[in-house]
């Protein structure tokens, strides 16, 4: 049985055609309304609209096919079974065209075929329909998604701007030591970060840091990194007003380590940093987890600094070591995220970290000359955010 609610209409001037149709399709579950003229027809269509009509082709008061076309009007949606005496093929082909869903030949001959012939009208006009109410809320999904990928967009685009902004220029050179770096990030936001400045008048500090993940959470966590590495060196300037400033690296990744734990991110960082002292021509360094380690470059010759230590961020009691070294007069120090390593050749990790340093050596502390190296001479998109710090000191 036909679920209850479906109301049918039979548009017919023969009153025992019409009847004999009506009485049928009400067995069959239908409710049915009944219009002698076209014209009343009309109306009925208009006033209750039926899911289906059917309507005979040849009416006393309006030709069929205007019927047709009048019911495509006002009701577009509804289907229309045509039944006629004759089955003359241009009246078929007429009738179809207009919109008509299907036409019938006699059909109180065979109610069955009537029957069938309605149901398949009224299946293929619920698809019509659910497919019609499927594309509009697609539609309006899409318009949604759009949207919001516009605001998201113009979020990263803010949010790239914020943390260019952070980051320092780039070359920069204060006396004797020139400071470059680039940042190539894996999506629009970066996840490494790199800063260096002056403590005083005898002391440069530096920093490359490798927050884990990508995307926006971890670019946040650069925001932080800035925050606290600015706000540690403003403490310590207001404990000395002059001098040099007891700004040791492993202080500063013992501090980030804390702030980062007390704040619950879920994040971690691993971070090489480093204080020059001009005065004393040493370098002061601290590991934090970072690989691979800094590659010091005198004269052509290129190796890794040695030390370690746990990732920053982890590790609640985690400590940090501070690394010394004599500064030559003329050197090149290079920093590197891991990301880097996907651009060296080698089939293992440690055939990667032993050609890094060759690299290096290669480059003579040219920035351009590495990035050229390494491929990375021209943008392209990377699996993971790449990094380097690139320092040297030409007296």
């Amino acid at each position: 049985m036909q679920l209850p609610g479906i109301t049918l209409l039979v548009i017919d001037d023969d009153d025992m055609v019409r009847q004999s149709i009506a009485i049928h399709l009400e067995q069959c579950g239908f409710e049915v309304l009944q219009a002698s003229h076209a014209r009343e027809g009309l109306a009925l269509v208009v006033s209750h609209s039926p899911a289906l009509v059917l309507c005979d082709l040849y009416m006393s008061d309006m030709n069929g096919f205007e019927l047709l076309a009048q019911i495509g009007e006002q009701a577009s949606e509804t289907p229309v079974v045509v039944i006629s005496d004759d089955g003359v093929m241009s009246d078929v082909v007429e009738a179809l065209r207009l919109g008509a869903s299907d036409y019938l030949i006699n059909p109180q001959a065979d109610l069955e075929v009537l029957e069938h012939a309605v149901r398949r009208s009224l299946d293929r006009a619920h698809l019509r329909n659910e497919n019609q109410r499927i594309r509009e809320r697609l539609e309006l999904a899409n318009r949604e998604l759009e949207n919001h990928l516009r605001e998201l967009r113009d979020d990263q685009t803010a949010g790239r701007q914020v943390q260019l902004n952070m980051l320092p220029a780039t070359p920069w050179k204060s006396d004797e030591y020139l400071f470059e770096h680039r940042i190539i990030p894996s999506l629009y936001l970066s996840g490494d970060f790199v800063d260096y400045f002056r403590v005083s008048e005898t002391q440069l500090a530096f920093y490359l840091a490798d927050v884990s993940g990508h995307g926006a959470s971890s670019a946040f966590v650069t925001v932080l990194l800035k925050f606290m590495t600015t706000r540690l060196l403003y403490e310590q300037r207001k404990q000395r007003e002059q001098g040099p400033i007891a700004f040791q690296p492993s202080d500063v990744l013992g501090h980030i380590n804390r702030s980062l734990i007390s704040c619950n991110l879920g994040k971690h960082v691993t971070m090489l940093g480093g204080v020059i002292d001009e005065a004393q021509q040493t370098l002061t360094y601290s590991i934090g987890g970072h690989l691979p380690l800094p590659v010091l470059c005198v004269g052509g010759k290129a190796e890794y600094l040695q030390g370690k230590g746990r990732p920053v961020g982890l590790f609640a009691e985690a400590e940090y070591e501070n690394h010394q070294i004599p500064l030559p007069p003329r050197f090149s120090l290079t920093l590197c995220s891991d990301g880097v390593l996907d651009c060296v050749e080698g089939a293992t990790l440690k055939e990667k970290e032993d050609r890094l340093p060759i690299l290096v050596g290669q480059a003579g502390g040219d920035m351009q000359t590495f990035m050229q190296l390494l491929g990375l001479e021209h943008a392209k998109v990377m699996p993971d955010d790449i990094s380097v710090l690139l320092l040297s000191r030409t007296p």
